[in-house]
This record gives C-alpha cells, sequence and structure tokens, in this order.
C-alpha cells in the first residue's frame, strides 16, 4: 500500500534537485553568519567607544560634584572655627576653659583631631588633644578613613563673615584645628559615589592627602579612568581625584561577542552537518526513485483497488484498478471532495452520512459492503477495507481504503439466498400454513357465534326500546371487532399459504394509532408512555394494512413487555417519517435494557424468543410480511436509551397502483 511518501511524490519530485542547481547553496548559512558576526562586532566597538565617552562625561560630573560638596563642607567648619575665635576673645586662657567651650566640643563630634591656642609669638596659650574622642573598639578604628591631616587658623577674636582662614598667613593671636581630610571626605562624599569611584586627595606632587579606602591605594590605577579636580578655599594646592574602581571590559571579551562567539561555532557545526545531511539526500534520492518506480508498477498491477483520502474525505491517491472500477481518470479524482460522482445518484445522504461515520474512525475492522456506480450507469458492489492513514511522523493524516469489487459473488450469494430462502420459506409456511389452517378453522366457529350472539343482543336491545348510547356502541363495538378478528385470521392464513397481501393505498399514521388504540390498556397497566414524531405531509405506503397493523402491534407489545420486565414504567416513542424519495420508515423506540449486542438476524430468527413464555416467530414473522411488501427491517440502539426495531414501506405509486 502506499504510505506518506507515496502521497508526497510530486513534492519531492520539485524539492530534491535543488542541490543540483545550486551545489554551494548548503554554505549559504555559514556566509549569512560570518556577515552577522561581523555586523555584531562592528556595533560592540561602537557601543564601547559610546559608552567609554558617556562614562568620561558622568565621571566628571559626579568629580564636580563631589568638589562642591567637600568644599561646602569645609566652609561649614571654617564658619565653625569663626565662631569659636570670636568667643575666646573674652575665655580664660587655659586649657580648662578651652575644652568646655560648646564649639570645641562640637567640632569633636564631628571630626576634629585637636584645638590649639597661640599667642602672637606662637606660644601654645592652651591646647586639648586629650578631647578628641577615642574610638570605642578595634573594628571602628579599622573602619576611620587614613591618611594625613590638615588645619585651619583663625585669628582670635575674629567674627568678620567675610573671614576666609588661611594658614600660612594669620597674625596675631590665633587658634589652630586639626582636622582629618579623609573623615572630611567621608562626610561630604556620598555613598554611591565612593562606591563607584575610588575618592582621594591628592597633592601636585602626587601624594595622597587622604582616601576613602581602608586598603592601601593602588600603585598602579591605569585599569580604570580618572579625573582630578582642584579643591578651592581652605585647602590650596589639593586636588579631589576619582578613579573607576573597574576599568573598562574591551569589546571584544563583552558578553555578545562571546555568545557571538559561541553562535559562530554552533554555526560551524550546524554547516558541517547540513553538508553531511545533503550529501545523505542525494543518495537517499536515488534510493526514493527507484522505491518510487516498483511502488508504481506493484500499485498499477494490484486487483485490488487503492484510495487514501485526508481528514475532510477529500481523494489524495487512486490507483489504476480504482479507476478502472469507477470509469474515471486518476486527474479527475485527485483532490475532489464528497459527494463523489461514483456514488449512487439516489442514495447520496445515505451514503454521505455512512461516510462522515467513516471519517470519523466508525468504519468496521471487518470491512463493510458498498454499492457504487460506474461512469457507464451500471451499479457495482464493492467490499470497502479503511485503515488509518498515518505519516513520517507519526500522525494520522487520513484513511486508507482497499476497494475489492463483489458484484458478481453478490449476484452469487443472492441467487443463493433466494433459492434457500424459497426453501426456507416453503418449509416454513408448510409448518405455519398447517397451524394457521387449524387455528383459523377453530377460530372461525367461536368468531362467528360471538358475531351471530352480538348482532342478536343488538337487534333484542333495539327492539326493547334500549336507548343507552354507551351500551349500544360497545355492543357495535364488539361486532366490528369480532369481524376485525377473524379479516385477521383470514390474511395471515392467506398470507402464509403463499398468496400476495392485499395491498392498497393506506396512510401509515392511521395505521399505527389503531394499533395504539388497542394496546392502550396494556401499556396503562405497564406505566408506560407511547410518544409520536410524525412528520408532516407524509405520503401514502402502498401496503396490506391489516398486516401492518399486525406489525406494528407486534413491535409496540415486545417493547412495552421488555419495560415491564424491568417493572418502573417507561416510554415508547413512534417515528415515522420519509426514507428518501421512495419509502416511509417507522422507527418503535424505548428507554428498557437495549438489545444487549443483537442484531436483526439474530433476534429475527425463527423460533428465538427472549421472553420465556415466547416461540419466538413474532419478529419472523414481521421480517416476512415487511419484506414481502419489498421493504427492510433493522434494529440498533435507540435514541431514547434502549432498544430501536424499524422497518420501511414503499410509497403508494398512483401510477402503478393496481399492478402490484
Amino acid at each position: 500500500m502506499p504510505d506518506a511518501a507515496a502521497l508526497l511524490r510530486p513534492a519531492l519530485t520539485r524539492l530534491l534537485p535543488l542541490h543540483r542547481r545550486a551545489p554551494g547553496l548548503w554554505a549559504l548559512p555559514l556566509l549569512l553568519s560570518l556577515a552577522f558576526v561581523a555586523g555584531v562586532a562592528w556595533w560592540a566597538q561602537r557601543n564601547e567607544r559610546d559608552e567609554h565617552d558617556e562614562a568620561r562625561r558622568t565621571m566628571i560630573s559626579d568629580a564636580l560634584s563631589a568638589e562642591a560638596q567637600v568644599r561646602a563642607r569645609l566652609d561649614v567648619e571654617a564658619a565653625h572655627l569663626r565662631v569659636l575665635a570670636g568667643q575666646l576673645a573674652t575665655t580664660d586662657r587655659t586649657p580648662a576653659a578651652l575644652a568646655a567651650n560648646a564649639e570645641v566640643s562640637s567640632g569633636f563630634r564631628r571630626f576634629w583631631l585637636s584645638v590649639t591656642w597661640l599667642d602672637a609669638s606662637n606660644r601654645i596659650v592652651a591646647h586639648v588633644p586629650e578631647l578628641s574622642p577615642p574610638l570605642a573598639t578595634p573594628a571602628e578604628a579599622e573602619d576611620e578613613p587614613r591618611g594625613l591631616s590638615s588645619h585651619l587658623v583663625a585669628p582670635v577674636g575674629t567674627r568678620s563673615a567675610s573671614f576666609e582662614p588661611n594658614p600660612y598667613d594669620v597674625s596675631g593671636e590665633k587658634v589652630v584645628v586639626r582636622y582629618a581630610p579623609a573623615a572630611l571626605l567621608k562626610r561630604g562624599v556620598p555613598w554611591w559615589l565612593a562606591r563607584r569611584y575610588e575618592v582621594r586627595l591628592v597633592d601636585v606632587s602626587d601624594q595622597v592627602v587622604a582616601t576613602l579606602d581602608s586598603t592601601p591605594v593602588r600603585a598602579n590605577a591605569a585599569a580604570g579612568e580618572s579625573y582630578r579636580v582642584q579643591m578651592a578655599g581652605g585647602m590650596p594646592g589639593v586636588f579631589l581625584e576619582l578613579t573607576q574602581r573597574d576599568g573598562p571590559t574591551p569589546w571584544w571579551r563583552a558578553l555578545p561577542m562571546v555568545l557571538v562567539s559561541g553562535f559562530l561555532l554552533l554555526i560551524g557545526v550546524a554547516t558541517a552537518l547540513l553538508r553531511r545531511q545533503v550529501r545523505q539526500v542525494s543518495a537517499a534520492e536515488a534510493a526514493w526513485r527507484t522505491e518510487l518506480s516498483w511502488r508504481s508498477a506493484i500499485e498499477d498491477s494490484a486487483l485490488v483497488a487503492l484510495r487514501a483520502r485526508d481528514a475532510d474525505g477529500r481523494l489524495l491517491y487512486v490507483n489504476r484498478t480504482f479507476c478502472e472500477m469507477v470509469g474515471l481518470e486518476a486527474a479527475q479524482l485527485i483532490g475532489m471532495a464528497p459527494p463523489m460522482p461514483y456514488w449512487p445518484p439516489d442514495a447520496i445522504d445515505e451514503v454521505m452520512l455512512r461516510s462522515r461515520r467513516n471519517l470519523a474512525g466508525q468504519a468496521p475492522r471487518e470491512g463493510y459492503e458498498a454499492r457504487w456506480c460506474h461512469r457507464d450507469g451500471r451499479m457495482i458492489d464493492v467490499m470497502v477495507f479503511e485503515s488509518p492513514l498515518v505519516d513520517a511522523a507519526g500522525r494520522q493524516i487520513g484513511w486508507m481504503g482497499s476497494i475489492i469489487d463483489i458484484t458478481e459473488r453478490k449476484r452469487l450469494e443472492e441467487r443463493e439466498r433466494r433459492q434457500v430462502e424459497a426453501m426456507a420459506h416453503q418449509a416454513r409456511l408448510t409448518t405455519l400454513g398447517e397451524v394457521a389452517s387449524a387455528l383459523a378453522h377453530q377460530l372461525n366457529q367461536p368468531l362467528a357465534a360471538i358475531a351471530g350472539y352480538n348482532a342478536g343482543v343488538l337487534r333484542s336491545l333495539e327492539r326493547a326500546g334500549f336507548d343507552e348510547p354507551a351500551v349500544l356502541q360497545a355492543v357495535r363495538r364488539l361486532g366490528e371487532q369480532a369481524g376485525e378478528a377473524g379479516l385477521i385470521v383470514q390474511r395471515i392464513r392467506e398470507f402464509l399459504t403463499r398468496r400476495s397481501p392485499q395491498r392498497e393505498r393506506c396512510e401509515l399514521p392511521a395505521i399505527a394509532r389503531r394499533a395504539a388504540e388497542l394496546l392502550r390498556r396494556d401499556l396503562q397497566r405497564l406505566s408506560v408512555q407511547l410518544d409520536w414524531q410524525i412528520a408532516a405531509a407524509l405520503p401514502a405506503v402502498h401496503a396490506d394494512p391489516v398486516l401492518v397493523e399486525q406489525v406494528l402491534i407486534n413491535l409496540v407489545r415486545n417493547a412495552a413487555d421488555e419495560i415491564g420486565a424491568v417493572g418502573r414504567g417507561g416510554r415508547i416513542r413512534i417515528t415515522l417519517a420519509p426514507a428518501g424519495a421512495r419509502f416511509v420508515r417507522a422507527d418503535v423506540d424505548d428507554d428498557g435494557p437495549g438489545l444487549r449486542g443483537r442484531g436483526i438476524e439474530q433476534l429475527s430468527a425463527a423460533f428465538y424468543s427472549t421472553k420465556p413464555e415466547g416461540m419466538g416467530m413474532g419478529l419472523a414473522i414481521c421480517r416476512s410480511v415487511v419484506e414481502a411488501h419489498h421493504g427492510n427491517m433493522d434494529a440498533g440502539p435507540g435514541s431514547l436509551g434502549g432498544a430501536c426495531i424499524s422497518f420501511t414501506l414503499p410509497v403508494h405509486d398512483e401510477a402503478a397502483d393496481g399492478h402490484d
């Protein structure tokens, strides 16, 4: 059987020779990847240059900002020193008085290291080094910024706001404050700036005056960019220097370039694998061409018709035998969707329904029979076997069908069936004819007596002047039913003695309602509800109303007995609807226990019964009656959850009336 590769034969024929027309096509991904890597390298280099310029501008801005903050802090300390110098003019010239000054105490709490009061000859008047607050723990001492110390000087008695302290040009009495520039940096430089840069104060000879780092400053600071700005105010000759802690990463060592290098390596491996794959495809192409030739020869010489359909029923493939079977060319069939041109025109709806069930996966595994129409109009019988059509990825893409022409076999089977049926019918009628003759002979006398007694009672009541309408109507109905019983016995006997049923134009709904009326009391006793579904404008049927009525009575009684066996009541629904243009269908549904897997063949077999007291002849006679009317009987699960027994009767043809 053809697989998915055979179905894709046209696509393979177009795609496989690509490597022949362009032998170097396999290298195209590698060339494109190299161009991409070159572009990424150019971008990385340019991006590094832009980032370096941006970092340089940011560092200059940060240096100016830090210098301004440190200078502002130093200006605040100078202001405090001027206040202290003004207060010393009226202070005792003793260390205790100097230590008791509030400005001195406040300065030590900030970052002053010592305060010295000098006279005009630079002799010490008072000195308070002992007031420098000791560090609490060795850890705090380790955390204290390191570096040299610096001084602020102010003349005693001066309170001028414009005074600028100058440690190199002060005459007369003066006060000298020694402080740690490192502490000034720690309090004047923001923490985030200290984390980003190495911050230090250096002089003109590059000697480090103060730094914020607890570790010694690196001897070689070339790893990162640096920038210095001169400190104004009370620190002449001192520069504030910022150095980037982390130097810029070369563009060729950046993460994008590492990733691109890995990508380039993978592309190289992929290109090698692609080249290998192209070679394998070239070898496989020759093998596929040989295999396709073999498959085509096998499929075209097979006596079994093959067809492939997708999930929507569209034809994907047919072999030569299939084309000869339906009389159409493959070009006409490929791509065609249901309805198919080889379906019988008078059964399109029925075949379409069965096709949908098969596409849904409900096709019998043992195959099913179908009737197709050849292009020349003759009908053919086929046996169809469906199996899933799976592609190379293991996904089901449709259904593969094998079709066998069984027209000749069906003819032989039909001939044998007719012979067997004739023999069985003869034997059955011989047996039942004898029983029916005896029953008819025995029943005719009591039925005639009942009819006679009924007529006598009716005449007696009328002569006596009895005028009760209900009683008179009941007596008349009794006579009618006695006559009807005699007619039923006569018709069944005629049917079993191989006489044709007395067909006439009749309305199937009226027959069904008459049968239901006769069973009304039995249905009430079993708590069974009878529902009706009758199609509008239902055509009349050509049948024997008495025999059809007996068929309906038997089917409804069987359904009621099955429901009664459960002992909970139930529902029976009689559905009358057209079945195509030539037949009317009658369905008897119930919500009983169902058929339990039994089919119409088993149910209508002679002497087979599901009832303990049954004779097994009811459904057999019903099926014989239906088939005698050229109808068909079927059984299956019903819409109410139980069983559904149905039969069809031919529509009455006015033109053929009286000729059947």
